[in-house]
């Protein structure tokens, strides 16, 4: 259950000039992702501006991604909620359309304790079991940390099958790694440190610069695991930059910008998030340029 590959792209959401979503172009992307690279979309995440989003809006862009990619790559929904109550009703929606797995997210702000953490995302698992889950760790975001101890206790709930780990603390993935099964799927939330932690027994990333290098990170990842370890490296160090760039101020702001200069029309942020301003503009057109990617 839940075998997505090792590029998941966490996909952003397209708006219009008017502020509403641009589902034309979030199918237009969605294809070409899956057609350069990337195995499995995950929508309406943190890159795809999920706080600001509806829930009908999310569910639309279920929709139209799953038929966009339909039999090319697979789709996540980001159905996670600081509500319990609202993260499982998202849930069971999106499982009933045919979504081949659902991203949960660390509740925010409420900052429950583990037992909390644990009981959230066991309710949620256990309301649609035949849907795989993908666990969200990232606690710069939201506050809270998943202990190593909790993640792999509900790793033993048989659709729990991975985590996006985005805590940026390479002990603690070795610590997840330590306490789960192999099969138990552990995905990098920091491009930058998607090799480091393949050698920790990582399966893949949870990508934003797959939007612009999906068929590099494959080649990386790839490369690593025939045991290419010199080749492996020196693709991650010629993206190193790229990586870097793309987080220079919250993320998505710079992303949405380097698509643009690609000449991708997915309109602004939705505020509070703001655009680019010319220094980071600049910054990224330069990276852009250096790895002929504009």
């Amino acid at each position: 259950m839940g075998d997505f590959g090792r590029v998941l792209t966490a996909m952003i959401t397209p708006f219009k000039a008017d502020g509403s979503v641009n589902y034309g172009v979030a199918a237009e992307l969605a294809a070409h992702l899956a057609n350069n690279g990337t195995d499995t979309l995950v929508v309406c995440g943190t890159t795809g501006e999920s706080p600001t989003l509806t829930w009908e809006e999310e569910y639309q862009l279920f929709l139209e991604v799953l038929q966009a990619v339909s039999g090319k790559a697979k789709v996540i929904a980001g159905c996670g909620s600081n509500s319990t109550k609202e993260a499982i009703a998202a849930t069971q929606k999106a499982a009933k359309i045919g979504v081949h797995g659902t991203l949960q997210v660390v509740p925010y702000y409420n900052k429950p304790p583990q037992a909390g953490l644990y009981q959230h995302f066991q309710a949620i698992a256990q309301s649609c079991p035949d849907t795989p889950v993908l666990l969200y760790n990232i606690p710069g975001r939201t506050g809270q940390n998943l202990s190593a101890e909790t993640v792999a206790k509900l790793a033993e709930i048989d659709n729990i099958v991975g985590i996006k780990e985005a805590s940026g603390n390479l002990d603690q993935a070795s610590e997840i790694r330590r306490l789960t099964s192999q099969e138990f799927q552990i995905y990098a939330g920091d491009d930058s440190l998607t090799l480091p932690l393949l050698a920790l027994g990582a399966t893949g990333v949870v990508s934003v610069a797959s939007h612009l290098v999906g068929n590099q990170l494959q080649q990386m990842i790839q490369a690593f695991s025939a045991g290419k370890i010199a080749e492996a490296r020196d693709i991650h160090l010629q993206l190193f930059p790229l990586f870097k760039a793309l987080f220079i101020t919250t993320n998505p702001i710079p992303i949405k910008q380097a698509l643009k200069l690609q000449g991708w029309e997915v309109g602004s942020t939705r505020p509070p998030l703001c655009d680019a301003d010319s220094e980071i503009s600049q910054i990224l057109e330069a990276v852009l340029q250096k790895l002929n990617l504009i």
